[in-house]
């Protein structure tokens, strides 16, 4: 049977989070606890929330968090799931339509970005979820494919956009562009695959994610980081990419909508290390929308400019300079649960 993967912007059920606790965090938890609740906050105006936590005194402490922030926990819901990390949006499940309109569960194999870092227990975290019986009666199909939520955008007609430097990066899956075309098509039903050869940002250690680059909007619209400074280290590629994004076109032969997102001024870590801060790595939910701002400069800017094309949406601006500590950011820390999945 034809299967589906259901763009951001369709109706959810809720939203999965994987909350920071000590196992894996050792810096900065406090700063990460706070930024946590705040998007906890805002996500339950809109919808439920299911918190992965580790133990349970990890759940009581949150619960506390929350408490505090006078959350309504009645949209909480809490899965007992040990973690290594916290980006849900890489090892959490990907919703597909059947052609019935039933919905299907995919976990991907997950290796941390090509063994990068310990992962045995975000690689089963799916799996450890699913079997508290949170996704009500749809199945789960465990894919024998490394792939990263992160790394795919689809625009809900057709096309599916990813980075070479993801894909194709052996440390990962090891096959040829061709075979990874198949699973892409298959698992995703999509028609073609969309390719960025160019783009990265300095600082990120999965590669290149296309969330950190170049979002789906909606249908026809992409948002896109832009670099305006000749002295960036990272002006050339991503100049490149914008003449990609520019060349590709929908199915039906027209240009895509372009947006372009201002790159933040420069963020380092305590050590110097450039740190890969996107405006890109915004997240859809039911009427709103939540953008990660750094206290950076071009913050105002990059809201602006997303309130000015999702006008349907609520922008709630979240600051995420404590994530990109960890080489990510909103989106990577979220992922949503299509209507029908979240009981």
């Amino acid at each position: 049977m034809n299967q589906k993967l259901l763009p951001e912007w369709i109706e959810q059920s809720g939203v999965m989070l994987t909350w920071p606790h000590k196992h894996g965090w050792t810096e900065l938890l406090d700063e990460a606890d706070q930024t946590f609740t705040e998007i906890a906050k805002v996500i339950t105006l809109y919808e439920k929330i299911l918190i992965s936590h580790y133990d349970a005194a990890h759940k009581a402490y949150i619960l506390k968090l929350l408490e505090n922030e006078n959350i309504d926990l009645t949209k909480v819901n809490f899965a007992k799931a040990k973690s290594n990390d916290i980006w849900v949006r890489d090892n959490g499940p990907l919703t597909v339509q059947m052609e019935n309109g039933s919905l299907k569960l995919l976990s991907f194999s997950f290796n941390a970005w090509g063994g990068k870092y310990p992962h045995k227990d975000d690689a089963n975290l799916c799996t450890t979820v699913y079997k508290q019986e949170f996704f009500g009666n749809n199945p789960m199909e465990l894919v024998d494919f490394v792939l990263e939520g992160c790394a795919i955008e689809v625009d809900g007609n057709g096309s599916l956009l990813t980075t070479e430097s993801v894909m194709l990066n052996g440390g990962r899956n090891n096959l040829a562009r061709a075979d990874i075309e198949k699973v892409l098509k298959r698992e995703f039903g999509v028609d073609r695959i969309l390719w960025l050869k160019s783009g990265g940002l300095l600082g990120d250690d999965t590669d290149g994610h296309i969330d950190t680059l170049a979002r789906f909007l909606d249908g026809e619209t992409i948002c896109y980081v832009s670099c305006d400074d000749p002295t960036d280290k990272q002006y050339e590629g991503l100049k490149d990419m914008k003449r990609e994004l520019h060349a590709m076109r929908t199915l039906d032969g027209k240009p895509y909508r372009l947006i372009a997102l201002p790159l933040p001024d420069p963020q380092f870590s305590p050590a110097g290390l450039r740190l890969p801060a996107t405006y890109a790595n915004f997240f859809l939910i039911n009427g709103a929308l939540l953008m990660p701002i750094y206290g950076a400069q071009q913050d105002a800017e990059a809201v602006h400019t997303i309130k000015s094309y999702a006008t349907e949406r609520t922008v709630h601006a979240v600051n995420c300079r404590t994530l990109i500590h960890f080489y990510g950011s909103l989106h990577c820390a979220t992922m949503q649960l299509p209507k029908g999945v979240l009981s």
